[in-house]
């Protein structure tokens, strides 16, 4: 809740404070984040490889921490060097921090009960981030030095105070691991194979960045169709994200309870290129309409999308725990988040030199990729098991 409203805050203001308090241009925000997406993708993975070495909880605590105090840095930049550094500490951080999460939920649940547990939270993280957001827009109201700065300031704050009950989880999973034989066992073998010789999970895990470009999409592309392409009122755009935001919280757990096992898994990996790539193909009709009918288009692609959104990461949350065995449910998970920062790393370019740029032909180009991407997904699990050994969880 702490994390999430955190996030909230900051996606609503960053943009303004870079450019508007930093200083920095527009090109070289981007540029600075791209460099910071990148070592995010580095940084998920390294964090899997510690999580199986020295305890995901340990690994969480800490990289929320440090982002937390980077978030708190950001007021002290202003270079473009300084900047970067401090965007590369704080966005590796928070990948670093999926990574962590996802393998504790690894040891301390089983089969499909860590799907349905990471889809609550996934409603929590919604719910918060939408009640951030408002709150960061109190700022923009205000549109004033110390609004911004305070606004940030806030939001590392809240990321600060996330590391608490984190310290609290790490203290109970720890007893119950001295109080569970098998725990201990597998504490002391930290030497499981490894994702990287995973054909099949890499593959999985490469289209996973592909179908992970959903999310840029929604916040990048959806936003700049809509102002630049549509005749829609610009308010279509925070329509679309709060019908967004309601149906993730409203479809995501009960969907998670029926999805489960590496089959319907990829089952609904599938199903989800094929719902976003029907996404794309509504919302480039959207252009070519008048008012009225393009606002039903949009509202309209906006549903398909979530849907599409929905299924695609409850999919990958279940491929990514199927597949990783016990002793290396740590590294398994920071390849699964890895491939997460590669799609929002890739988003912004690929959205914007496809459907931005070449309208209707670079959103067909956008739902060859996400159909593909499913498509792929299903395939490449066709006679994968449950590998030998999986996470028996703490109860």
């Amino acid at each position: 809740m702490a994390s999430s409203f955190s996030n909230g805050v900051f996606y609503t203001v960053s943009a303004l404070f870079f450019t508007r308090v930093v200083g920095l241009g527009v090109g070289q925000v981007g540029l600075g984040l791209t460099i910071a997406g990148a070592i995010a993708i580095a940084a998920s993975f390294v964090a899997g490889r510690a999580a199986d070495r020295i305890g995901a909880p340990a690994v969480l605590v800490t990289t929320t921490a440090s982002q937390g105090l980077a978030l708190l840095a950001y007021p002290t930049t202003a270079t473009l060097t300084t900047f970067t550094l401090v965007a590369g500490v704080a966005v590796a951080s928070k990948a670093a921090q999926g990574t962590a999460r996802a393998t504790v939920l690894a040891h301390a649940f089983t089969g499909a009960e860590r799907v349905l547990v990471r889809a609550r939270l996934g409603v929590v993280i919604n719910v918060f981030t939408g009640v951030g957001t408002v709150c960061g827009g109190l700022a923009l109201l205000a549109d004033t030095t110390v609004g911004y700065i305070m606004a940030i300031l806030g939001s590392g704050i809240f990321v600060l105070i996330s590391v608490w009950p984190l310290l609290a989880i790490r203290s109970q999973l720890a007893a119950r691991a001295r109080d569970d034989e098998a725990c201990a066992t597998m504490a002391a073998d930290r030497s499981g194979p490894s994702p990287l010789r995973d054909r099949c999970y890499l593959a999985v895990s490469g289209l996973n960045a592909l179908l992970a470009m959903h999310a840029g999409l929604l916040t990048v592309g959806v936003p700049l169709w809509i102002t630049e392409h549509t005749s829609a009122p610009t308010i279509t755009v925070t329509v679309v994200l709060l019908l967004n935001t309601a149906l993730v919280v409203a479809i995501q757990t009960p969907l998670a309870r029926r999805i489960h096992g590496i089959r319907r898994s990829a089952r609904a990996v599938h199903v989800a290129g094929l719902t976003l790539a029907l996404a794309c193909l509504v919302y480039s009709a959207s252009a070519t309409t008048s008012t009225a009918i393009a606002i039903v288009l949009l509202l309209s692609a906006a549903v398909l999308h979530t849907i599409g959104e929905v299924a695609a990461e409850i999919g990958s949350w279940g491929l990514a725990f199927d597949f990783a065995p016990n002793s290396s449910a740590g590294a398994y998970q920071g390849v699964n988040q890895a491939s997460v920062a590669a799609g929002a790393m890739l988003a912004p370019l690929v959205i914007t030199t496809t459907a931005l740029t070449h309208g209707a032909v670079g959103w067909l180009v956008l739902a060859a990729v996400f159909t593909s991407a499913g498509a792929g997904t299903l395939l490449a699990v066709r006679g994968r098991q449950l590998p030998q050994g999986g996470i028996a969880g703490i109860r």
